[in-house]
């Protein structure tokens, strides 16, 4: 029998381009693609590659959907997240001036500024302070990495601030930062309009009620839309961020295929059974977490997204010394099973790796199963990758993968 084929699952895309095959319980990364999109959501994007469009009336609609989606006033679509972050920067440095957006980033005028605490200038594949300078914005860091406080924020907050970044992710500082509500009171009192990044959050309204101008949301992470980003917000901004396609906006510029495809995955989302996905999610957690109990050195717990986002992830806990590895050498192992199942390694020097449930295929649950009581049950044959090695993969992550293509290419 071929490898893997009893679990159901259709490997044929993967076989017949000759991709290397692989589970993905790491999360929606976007080095992995992100996220799976339905059907629907690649048909509307199939359908629209034959033709042609007016891509500012496509924008239009686009629009149109985010704001019954977020309640916002307007909105539009780029390429990611990370390019949304730098179209609302220069947003609030140029407005609706178009030589000032073409100015840009080499002479955004004096007032430039862009306040972010230190414990939000986060790695998310890339800085979030190089999104604040390709747009020409100059950093205004407030506070400590693990302590801001209100007078350091309204401090930087003079007449050549343009805008501030709040970011919500599981990469920043979760204790000691000043919370939403009191940073947009804050800059508000001194005219400085607010720019969330929340690109992998649930929470597609209430950010913009809470007061914050601008939302940024990636629409192919939990949306589950082809690679974009949603900006949405105060009509203003949002229509200085689209003017920026004249100048930086250029090369972060979204396709008709993609368009068509946020559209329709926007619109799913608002129909989406979400009760019925959660239960699935749960299932596999079950499955899991039922599997691993009894073994040696293995300590499987449930426990909840760190920015309340509506999931849960089992996390696993890894005693060395009883089962025979560590967590990076047993994440590792795990990565090189056939197929790989690529588990959620970001803290695996706490001696943790994590499982996330939200992007499984049928009949990857039971594969991802038994590959764990397989591997965590061998534990000297993991311990066979050099700990420090794993480690460092670990830490590495992005980078090193970026590295390791650029010597085989």
């Amino acid at each position: 029998m071929p490898r893997n084929e009893g679990y159901g699952i259709d490997w044929s895309w993967h076989d017949a381009q000759g991709y290397g095959r692989m589970v993905n319980v790491s999360g929606t990364m976007t080095s992995l693609g992100g996220s799976m999109t339905s059907e629907r959501v690649a048909q509307a994007t199939a359908a629209v590659m034959t033709r042609f469009v007016r891509i500012h009336e496509m924008q239009s609609r686009a629009s149109q959907v985010i704001a019954k989606l977020t309640g916002a006033e307007a909105g539009f679509l780029t390429a990611s997240a990370s390019a949304g972050i730098s179209l609302s920067v220069a947003a609030a440095i140029t407005g609706l001036d178009p030589a000032r957006a073409e100015a840009l980033p080499n002479d955004p005028g004096p007032r430039n500024g862009v306040a972010v605490q230190m414990g939000h200038l986060c790695e998310y594949g890339a800085p979030v302070s190089q999104a604040i300078a390709l747009a020409g914005g100059q950093m205004r860091v407030v506070g400590q990495s693990t302590l801001a406080k209100d007078y350091q924020l309204d401090a930087v907050l003079d007449e050549t601030c343009a805008a501030a970044l709040y970011v919500i992710s599981h990469h920043v500082v979760d204790y000691g930062m000043i919370p939403l509500r009191t940073f947009i009171e804050i800059a508000h009192a001194r005219g400085v309009p607010v720019i969330v990044d929340a690109a992998s959050e649930y929470d597609l309204t209430g950010l913009l009620a809470q007061g914050a101008d601008i939302v940024i949301y990636s629409g192919h992470k939990f949306l589950g839309g082809p690679t974009s980003g949603i900006v949405a917000g105060r009509k203003d901004l949002v229509r200085a961020g689209y003017l920026q396609n004249i100048g930086i906006g250029r090369g972060m510029k979204i396709g008709k295929e993609s368009l068509a495809g946020a559209i329709a995955a926007m619109e799913q989302w608002m129909d989406r059974d979400h009760a019925a996905i959660r239960a699935t999610e749960t299932a596999a957690l079950d499955l899991w977490q039922q599997a691993l109990a009894g073994i040696d050195g293995v300590s499987a717990h449930r426990i909840p997204d760190p920015t309340a986002n509506p999931l849960d992830r089992l996390q696993i806990w890894i005693d060395a010394q009883a089962a025979g590895a560590c967590a990076a050498q047993f994440a590792e192992a795990l990565g090189r099973h056939d197929p790989p199942v690529i588990v959620r390694g970001h803290e695996v020097e706490k001696g943790y790796f994590q499982l996330d449930p939200c992007n499984l295929m049928p009949g990857q649950a039971e594969l991802v199963r038994d590959a764990l009581v397989a591997v965590l049950r061998e534990g000297r044959e993991a311990a066979r990758i050099d700990a420090g090695a794993a480690l460092a993969a670990a830490r590495n992550g992005g980078t090193a993968s970026y590295m390791n293509w650029l010597s085989g290419a």
